[in-house]
């Protein structure tokens, strides 16, 4: 746990003059003389807004100290209120003791400004839970998106991704809180900005002011704001400095995506990848082609009647744990509003203990992370099985995000948003002419046609790739291999109705859908086809029992191989974490694939990946994540 940092709470109330006061630092956090004036005044007419952001597409804002969030809705108002406003406006702000939900919810009705209120009730009602890293938020049908980076600043600063047009630093003062000027963060933060980025803050202090010279910005005193005698502002004048290799991968993406321009993306896959991806771009404005083989949609998944879809934590808090956690809460933010059985029902999951000495390692672990206990909590046996509503054999840990999946009802619904248009056909190879990529099958027949192309047809993609010349470098690809799998359905009556949530461990049981519960899975290596036997509904029956202790009574009159289930493939990569991004050697075609078990985890999480990338949004996860999931 040596590099993970848990965030701590703000530790903030009102002192004795009305104003919220951070006890940690010994600072308000916003001025006496009223945070809306404060905000029009340094961060709105210091940066030159709402006049820059008229005629553009877009317009990126990086803030530094998001406490209650006041200049954020200040400036969303702003937006809001310009008939020539930017089509969309991006913010990315930095917080590291973010206030929990309730909390600011209490403050932001106490404190903001009438003019302010009922925006500030949207972004209560989204906030998200208090975890470190990425969340991503959306007003206005998308046109607004709040990034929220949770954790400290200089930790947080080398991995965020953004092409930023102009700087709200906003911390508190310079004396108080100093790691949030030092020079290094804010080289950090010049990194991302764009040619023509401005900057303003209330802070004057002479070496606030040296550091961002040598940061690359022309900066200068104005008169400040409620008594404040000076702020400073200013204007990009040196190139930014170079960020990491994967911020290179993704500048070059960008510009093959600019190349292309806004026309339609291509999409080859139309499973729970390539419907992940195809919505997030449909959500964008973007035309999007999906090639499947498979009619109507979702009917790869027709049978298979639920599946889970549950975070995981790690003692270090690694990628994979983080990129689940991401990727749960990506997912539902996407489909929570879906219509009927496409949206996922958030019953929670109990993740049940290996065996029933690892309580205390437990623990220790939730001890470590310090995540919130309404996400994630330690349960024992009795409690545990009071969620699920029957017995189970040990306790373990629950967590409440915990959703359940009807996989074909979630594809077709995805699939069918406006924008999207579906082909029947099977890709063969691709190949680039004339600055398009083109699909082709295996008459050489032309499937589809854009500037952007995004593999997510799981081990096809192999492949494509492999018999278009464009395998050889990508090593790990070149390793992944299909996996085959099925899950058992059990009568809910033979288990008194099915449990309340999700069951996990040493296999799965869900909660009834239509009468039947889900049991699973097998892992058949080397199978040559994906169905269902007698074998594995034995290996199923045998996990579920295992995660109730016992067989039920009613299961003894189950024929082996008699029972209905479904049985399919996944796509497993070595280190079993997915492939998504851009292909290096091949500007405009992207990979989505090797989701192995977690097709629910990776499917939202990959399309917001690629989505913002392709139309220039700050990026949705860490540059590390980015890389672990790379395509190489």
């Amino acid at each position: 746990m040596s590099s993970y940092v848990p965030l701590t709470s703000p530790e903030a109330d009102l002192d004795a003059d009305g104003r919220l006061r951070s006890a940690r630092y010994g600072d308000v956090y916003h001025s006496a003389a009223g945070a809306l004036g404060q905000a029009e005044h340094v961060f709105l007419r210091g940066n030159g807004l709402p006049g820059r952001w008229r005629g553009r597409d877009a317009f990126t804002v990086c803030e530094t100290g998001f406490g209650l969030g006041l200049n954020f809705l200040a400036l969303w108002r702003a937006w809001r209120d310009d008939a020539a406003r930017a089509r969309r406006l991006h913010v990315l702000s930095i917080e590291a003791h973010p206030f929990a939900r309730e909390p600011l919810r209490r403050w932001l009705a106490q404190l903001a400004p009438p003019a302010l209120r009922g925006l500030a009730e949207q972004l209560a009602s989204q906030w998200p839970a208090r975890l470190p890293g990425l969340h991503r938020l959306e007003f206005e049908g998308g046109a607004v998106t709040l990034t929220l980076a949770f954790g400290q600043a200089a930790c947080l600063a080398p991995l965020l991704q953004a092409r930023v047009d102009a700087y709200f630093l906003d911390g508190f003062a310079p004396d108080r809180n100093p790691a949030m000027w030092q020079p290094e963060l804010l080289r950090e933060l010049a990194r991302l900005a764009a040619s023509d980025a401005t900057l303003a803050t209330w802070a004057s202090a002479g070496f606030v002011r040296r550091a961002l010279a040598e940061a690359g910005f022309q900066v200068r005193k104005e008169a400040g704001y409620g008594g404040k005698r000076h702020m400073t502002v200013g204007v990009r004048t040196a190139p930014a400095p170079a960020g990491s290799a994967m911020a290179a991968a993704l500048a070059q993406a960008r510009a093959a995506a600019g190349a292309a321009g806004d026309g339609a993306v291509a999409v080859v896959g139309g499973g729970l990848a390539g419907a992940g991806i195809a919505q997030a771009l449909a959500l964008r404005g973007r035309p999007v082609v999906v090639i499947d083989s498979a009619a109507p949609a979702g009917a790869a998944h027709a049978g298979h009647a639920a599946a889970a879809l549950t975070p995981l934590i790690a003692r270090d808090d690694n990628a994979r744990a983080r990129l689940s956690r991401a990727g749960s809460q990506r997912a539902w933010a996407r489909w929570a509003a879906l219509p009927g059985a496409a949206a996922p029902l958030r019953c929670g999951t109990l993740q049940l203990e290996r065996d029933g000495g690892r309580a205390a390692a437990l623990a220790d672990t939730l001890q470590g992370l310090q995540f919130p206990a309404e996400w994630v909590r330690a349960v024992d046996r009795d409690e545990a099985a009071a969620l699920a509503g029957l017995p189970v054999a040990r306790g373990g840990l629950y967590f409440a995000d915990g959703m359940l999946v009807r996989p074909d009802a979630l594809i077709a619904a995805l699939l069918d948003s406006p924008g999207i248009r579906r082909v029947t056909g099977q890709a063969a190879r691709v190949q680039r002419v004339d600055g398009q990529w083109q699909v082709l099958d295996g008459r050489a027949q032309v499937l589809a046609q854009a500037g952007s192309l995004v593999l997510a047809n799981a081990y096809g993609a192999q492949a494509v790739l492999r018999d278009s010349g464009l395998l050889e470098p990508l090593p790990r690809l070149a390793q992944m291999h299909a996996l085959a799998g099925e899950v058992t359905l059990l009568p809910a009556g033979s288990l008194g109705g099915g449990p309340r949530c999700i069951v996990g461990g040493e296999g799965y049981l869900l909660p009834a859908v239509a009468g039947l519960c889900v049991a699973g899975s097998t892992y058949a290596h080397g199978a040559a086809a994906a169905r269902v036997s007698a074998e594995g509904q034995q290996v199923n029956l045998g996990k579920a029992a295992g995660l109730l202790g016992h067989a039920p009574a009613a299961w003894a009159g189950f024929a082996a191989g008699q029972l209905a289930g479904w049985a399919g493939w996944r796509a497993v990569l070595p280190g079993r974490l997915p492939a998504i991004g851009p292909l290096a050697h091949a500007p405009g075609l992207w990979l989505a694939s090797g989701y192995a078990s977690r097709g629910l985890s990776w499917s939202a999480l990959a399309g917001d990946v690629v989505a913002a990338c392709l139309c220039d949004e700050p990026m949705p996860l860490e540059t590390d994540l980015l890389a672990a999931i790379a395509p190489r």
